[in-house]
C-alpha cells in the first residue's frame, strides 16, 4: 500500500501518521490489488478537515470529513470510506450483465439531456483559471460500471472511456437521482 499524508497548516506527527495507516489497513483488506491512498489533512481555524482518495482495483473512492479534532476527521471518513467500499462490494457480488436490448433500453432512459440555459440569455464575462487540476488513468468503463462508479464518488460527473463506442463520455447526476450521458459526435 502506497500512502501519500500531507498536512496543510499543521505539523505532521509520527503518530498520527501511524493511526491513518492503521485505519487504511482495515479498509486494504477489501482489496486485491495495490491501494494508492492520498491523504490531505488541514487545519483551519477550529476546523480539523480529513481528505482521502484511495485508488484501488480501478475504482477511485473519495472521502471528507471535518471537525473540531483530527483524530475524529479521520475516524469519520475512515468510516465513510469503509461504507462506500462495502456498498461497491455489495453491488458487485450483485451485478449481473445486462443482454444488448436492456442495455440500449437503458441508454436511451439516461441519455435525454435537456438544456438548462437558452442561448438568447445574455453571459456575463467572468475572469477564469484553473485552480485545480488533476491527472487521472481512462480505464474503459461499461456505462453500467460508470454508474457504479459515480455513485461511490462525492463528484458531480464522471469522465470516462465508453468501452464499446472507444470514446471518452461524461456521465453527471442529475436532481431527480437519475443520470445524463454526455457522447461526442463528430
Amino acid at each position: 500500500m502506497n500512502v501519500v499524508v500531507t498536512g496543510r497548516h499543521m505539523e505532521m506527527t509520527d503518530a498520527l501518521r501511524a493511526y491513518i495507516e492503521g485505519g487504511l489497513g482495515k479498509i486494504e483488506s477489501h482489496f486485491d490489488k495495490v491501494m494508492d491512498a492520498d491523504v490531505v489533512l488541514e487545519v483551519q481555524k477550529h476546523r480539523h478537515i480529513a481528505e482521502v482518495n484511495l485508488h484501488a482495483n480501478g475504482v477511485r473512492i473519495h472521502g471528507k470529513e471535518a471537525s473540531s479534532d483530527m483524530y475524529a476527521s479521520v475516524d469519520a471518513v475512515m468510516e465513510k470510506l469503509e461504507r462506500q467500499v462495502r456498498k461497491y462490494k455489495d453491488r458487485i457480488n450483485q451485478h449481473k450483465p445486462r443482454g444488448a436490448k436492456e442495455t440500449k433500453d437503458y441508454l436511451h432512459q439516461i441519455i435525454s439531456v435537456e438544456p438548462e440555459e437558452k442561448a438568447s440569455e445574455t453571459i456575463e464575462a467572468f475572469s477564469h483559471r484553473v485552480v485545480h487540476h488533476e491527472k487521472l488513468q481512462m480505464k474503459p468503463l461499461s456505462v453500467e460500471e460508470a454508474v457504479l462508479q459515480i455513485e461511490l464518488l462525492d463528484e458531480p460527473f464522471l469522465v470516462f472511456s465508453n468501452a464499446e463506442t472507444s470514446q471518452v463520455n461524461v456521465l453527471y447526476r442529475r436532481d431527480d437521482t437519475t443520470y445524463g450521458l454526455i457522447e461526442p459526435q463528430f
